[in-house]
């Protein structure tokens, strides 16, 4: 466990995407990572933000490279709404799916866990009760991985993120009976 947390500011003009729809691609957002062998983990953290401007993302991250990774997150939209969102990237091409939440939304714990290939993101208001958010598969996540945490400013601009009680455990995430 990591008591003291981690805070960054973004570099304006960061993400990760890879051609789907928009045609672009951008990897250069900023990842504190952790590599692992081990097949079957748990990894939660809190993350935290005050955006900045439009697009403005904080959360977690798997990444094996440019072409195959993950990042789930909060990403700012304007006053009204936000987006929590996971972007799942396998063979170079990303997919999105989200859902809206409030934009006074600044904070959320985060739940990932490994199973060999697959992996589950769960997301929890305080860290006690957790709900699946999704459950994805790497092509190419047999080996090792990086996980951690991302935070990133797509436009302009550039905000603060923190990241608290990060935990690294046993696989929580139990097979169906």
């Amino acid at each position: 466990i990591l008591e003291n947390g981690v805070t960054w500011i973004t570099e304006p003009e960061t993400d990760l995407w890879q051609r789907t729809y928009y045609g672009f691609q951008v990897d250069n957002a900023p990842i504190l990572r952790i590599r692992t062998a081990e097949k079957y983990f748990t990894f939660s953290v809190k993350a935290s933000f005050e955006p900045a401007g439009a697009y403005d993302q904080c959360g977690i991250a798997v990444y094996l490279d440019s072409d195959n990774w993950m990042k789930a997150s909060i990403e700012y939209e304007n006053e009204q709404y936000s987006r929590l969102g996971s972007v799942v990237t396998n063979h170079g091409y990303s997919d999105w799916a989200t859902r809206d939440i409030p934009s006074d939304v600044r904070e959320l714990h985060y739940r990932l866990s490994r199973r060999e290939s697959d992996f589950r993101i769960e997301t929890s208001p305080d860290g006690i009760h957790y709900e699946q958010m999704r459950i994805f598969h790497l092509r190419e996540g047999s080996g090792d991985v990086d996980f951690g945490v991302v935070a990133c400013s797509p436009t302009e601009s550039s905000f603060t993120a923190r990241f608290t009680r990060m935990k690294l455990e046993e696989c929580l995430w139990s097979l169906p009976d």
